[in-house]
């Protein structure tokens, strides 16, 4: 692996290195398995957004691993008001090993790691949620025999969940459709499979959404609640897609509108499944990208795949800005 690389998109991973990580993901389920990985270290967690799943997974992880967390909240993490994005960046790189952000904007995460001198971690941006998608495509690994032949349908408004769930989707090999209001889909850059017609979640054998109105879109809530109303995840809807079908969703769920108690309190509901793996995810992203020591007791070699992880080029945002 190069020298500490970052995490800020699913789309630096190679199809090896995904299962790699969902591998020592696996071994992660036992606490005390490599349980010092990070004894000594230190990892900034900057927190613009609130936070449940997020905030304590990746600072019981730490804590797991024999690192000391340091939550810097919304107060402390004004990134380009208080203080300028790359001076925080400096900053933390002097004290800390590595850096963990939950941003608004992904540009904040780009420059984050363009002037930082330790990795950086995304925990959620406007443009991706890179650690949820590995949890996802874990449980539905645990949850079905193989991939081949499966597909997942993304319902509801197209986000930064649904981008890097696309993304981790095409690596593993399994189908990804989306279902979105129009205007409210994907960009015709992204080339993805999609309409905009509820009754096409027909063959689905997974089916996930999400909130309609996500944190910083607060002002669009009245016009969103108007739109998105025929997109509800409810029995009716799962009916259409013709065979048993789970369902999935990261959390928070608006309980009666993007889905209803029926179907996420159902028999076939993998969302506390999903977050559940958050927590073996995030220790197994945590090793491979800060210590980058992991040795596998199960499998001889596996660290020597993670060494393989490239730094991707992912500072195009930062490094327009530097020539302004």
């Amino acid at each position: 692996m190069a020298a500490n690389p970052d995490f800020l998109s699913i789309a630096q991973l190679s199809r090896e290195d995904l299962f790699s990580l969902l591998a020592i993901s696996q071994d992660f389920r036992g606490k005390t398995v490599f349980g010092r990985a990070l004894e000594g270290k230190s990892v900034a967690m900057i927190f613009q957004k609130p936070s449940l799943r997020t905030r304590v997974t990746f600072e019981v992880a730490i804590r797991q691993l024999g690192g000391w967390p340091i939550l810097l909240g919304p107060v402390e993490s004004q990134l380009g008001k208080r203080e300028a994005v790359q001076d925080v960046a400096r900053n933390l790189s002097l004290w800390v090993d590595a850096i963990v952000a939950r941003v608004f904007a992904h540009s904040h995460l780009e420059e984050l790691a363009l002037f930082a001198s330790v990795p950086v971690i995304n925990a959620l941006s406007d443009a991706e949620h890179p650690c949820q998608a590995v949890a996802d495509v874990l449980t539905l690994q645990e949850a079905w025999s193989s991939f081949l032949g499966k597909e997942l349908v993304y319902i509801g408004d197209w986000n930064n969940m649904s981008r890097s769930l696309w993304q981790v989707c095409s690596l593993v090999g399994l189908r990804f459709r989306a279902i979105c209001p129009k205007s409210y889909g994907p960009s015709s850059e992204e080339r993805v499979d999609w309409s905009t017609l509820p009754e096409d979640i027909k063959g689905a054998d997974a089916v996930y959404t999400d909130v309609w109105t996500s944190m910083g879109q607060e002002h669009e809530l009245k016009e969103r609640l108007e739109v998105f109303p025929p997109y509800q995840v409810n029995e009716k809807l799962l009916a259409k897609t013709g065979k048993p079908t789970f369902f999935m969703h990261c959390l928070p769920a608006h309980r009666g509108q993007e889905v209803t108690d029926a179907v996420i309190e159902s028999p076939y509901s993998l969302v506390f499944q999903q977050a559940a793996n958050r927590l073996p995810v995030e220790k197994a992203i945590l090793v491979s990208f800060v210590e980058n020591t992991y040795e596998s007791e199960s499998e001889e070699g596996r660290s020597s795949v993670l060494r393989r992880f490239g730094h991707v080029h992912h500072h195009s945002v930062a490094q327009g800005k530097l020539w302004l």
